[in-house]
């Protein structure tokens, strides 16, 4: 028979019935992890507040714009902006339509770092009572926790976000969606023009779905970002250590509780392992030339096309380097967070490649994925073009 204190035997929760009754609420609500992730994402992203519909109006002139833009950047760039057949269009939504679509978009990235926690092998199973009540506590909440921390990062997104390429995630589908509210809330802030701003964001939009929608460019991506939520390596000392000066016996240390269980890189117990940081260089690379390429699309459209195109590009550039933590939060999750000069080394590329070959030498990005450029050619364009020419 076992001895009361063996793991196998040890009640993380005997003598705490707050924690017997958190057992049952995350157990009944953990069949029902990605309606749970839903519920908090929409609920943040309206303030769990009613939300209006878009306006008939905006769907009209969003639709116009689109037209425009779709033109210019099939133009400049000689992309195809069609998929299986449709052609890309722009659908204005609401924030809540945004976090919804944007969750189950997300969910095989998500999905992988959830399940973080339960990488443990047997061998490394505590045997320490206190090791083990951390150990069941991370277990019992983890599918909980993971779908409020998926639904906190996606509502917090929906809140911010002008488009569905504001991460730049490949998307299955033609509709590209963009989120009137917050374009307008953001001319209001930045004192821009509003109508040039949703012109902005179509051009934006399109760009990047011509780009993301390459085969080759698309599976690329896919790859990287798949190797690397996989990669997370499990921290078991992660809740331990923020728990371990609380006394869980004690009703006063209930705040200082659903605080640490608040956050989310303590609850998904997820560290960067030796692999992950092997892929970010290729990472960084591949998403800091299509930044380049287009800025540098945007640039060539948008100073003939848009009057106050030099204010708005400037005013979204700086915009998109000073993100809250919570978007960051994300793009670290996902091994996207660029940096203002990660953007810049994509600009310096894309001008690089163009005063050498011109706009035809820049377009031969896309031609196959031998033409996606290593780490070191993003920082040397004219050795990337000298492999490029040289025979198979």
């Amino acid at each position: 028979m076992d001895s009361p204190d063996s793991p196998d035997e040890f009640n993380p929760f005997k003598g705490l019935p707050i924690f017997g009754d958190l057992g049952k609420l995350f157990s009944q609500q953990a069949s029902s992890t990605w309606e749970t992730a839903r519920q908090f994402a929409v609920a943040l992203a309206t303030d769990s507040q009613p939300e209006p519909n878009v306006d008939p109006a905006d769907r009209i002139a969003l639709g116009e714009l689109a037209r425009v833009a779709e033109l210019h950047v099939a133009n400049v760039t000689g992309l195809s902006i069609t998929r299986a057949g449709q052609t890309a269009s722009i659908v204005p939504v609401t924030r809540a339509q945004w976090a919804t679509a944007t969750l189950d978009a997300y969910r095989d990235l998500l999905e992988p770092i959830g399940s973080v926690s339960s990488r443990t092998e047997d061998s490394e199973t505590p045997i320490d009572p206190a090791q083990a009540m951390f150990g069941q506590i991370m277990k019992m909440i983890g599918p909980v926790m993971m779908s409020m921390t998926a639904g906190s990062m996606v509502g917090n997104l929906a809140r911010r976000s002008l488009g569905q390429y504001d991460l730049p995630i490949p998307r299955d589908g033609s509709e590209l969606m963009v989120v009137p509210a917050n374009i307008d809330g953001l001319a209001d802030e930045w004192s821009l023009d509003p109508s040039d701003l949703r012109l902005w964001v179509c051009l934006s939009e399109l760009t990047h779905h011509a780009v993301l929608s390459i085969p080759h460019v698309r599976q690329r991506i896919d790859e990287l970002l798949a190797d690397y939520v996989r990669g997370f390596e499990a921290d078991p000392d992660a809740l331990e250590s923020r728990l371990s000066d609380l006394d869980l016996a004690n009703a006063d240390s209930l705040s200082s509780l659903q605080s640490v269980l608040g956050d989310p890189e303590v609850i998904l117990g997820a560290v960067q392992s030796p692999a992950q940081r092997a892929l970010l260089p290729q990472i960084t690379a591949l998403v800091t030339v299509i930044a380049g390429y287009v800025d540098w699309t945007m640039d060539s459209i948008g100073r003939g096309l848009i009057g106050s195109y030099q204010r708005l590009s400037e005013a979204l550039r700086r915009r998109r380097v000073t993100a809250d933590a919570a978007d960051r939060f994300i793009e670290r999750m996902f091994g996207l967070e660029l940096s203002q000069d990660q953007y810049d080394r994509g600009a310096a590329f894309a001008s690089g490649v163009v005063e050498r070959a011109g706009a035809e030498g820049l377009a031969r990005l896309w031609h196959s994925a031998r033409e996606l450029p290593t780490p070191a050619e993003v920082d040397a364009p004219g050795l990337w073009l000298a492999r490029i020419d040289l025979p198979e």
